[in-house]
């Protein structure tokens, strides 16, 4: 058996892998200390532990139109997603949707952040 220690690593890579961050993640005597998180975490672990895919909260392209959105939720075959900074949400089968790579997701915040509008999470 591997050590707490071993153990929270382990638990923090495979938490990362699906876009999941727990803060508070930690070692507390001989038992591993989950934290406390916002909503929107907790629903990310959720998602993951349900296994959708895309993850809710992570960020995608939709291939058919090259728009980059926030997952929101899965209905049926289709998943949710809204514009990074707030709008219309629309939904995508998940067949035509791509995980967005970090530059683009960056390339989009800074979009946002030049613009002035438009929360930048």
């Amino acid at each position: 058996m591997r050590s707490t220690d071993e153990v929270v690593v382990s638990l923090r890579k495979a938490l990362r892998g699906v876009g999941v961050v727990l803060p508070g993640l930690r070692v507390d005597a001989a038992l591993v200390d989950l934290g406390r998180c916002n909503a929107r975490v907790a629903e990310r672990l959720a998602s993951a532990l349900r296994g959708e895919r895309p993850v809710v909260g992570g960020y995608v392209v939709d291939e058919r139109v090259d728009r980059l959105g926030e997952v929101m939720g899965h209905v049926g075959k289709s998943v949710q997603l809204r514009p990074m900074g707030g709008g219309r949400e629309w939904d995508c089968p998940v067949e035509v949707l791509r995980a967005a790579r970090q530059e683009e997701v960056l390339r989009e915040q800074v979009r946002l952040a030049n613009r002035g509008g438009g929360a930048v999470r």
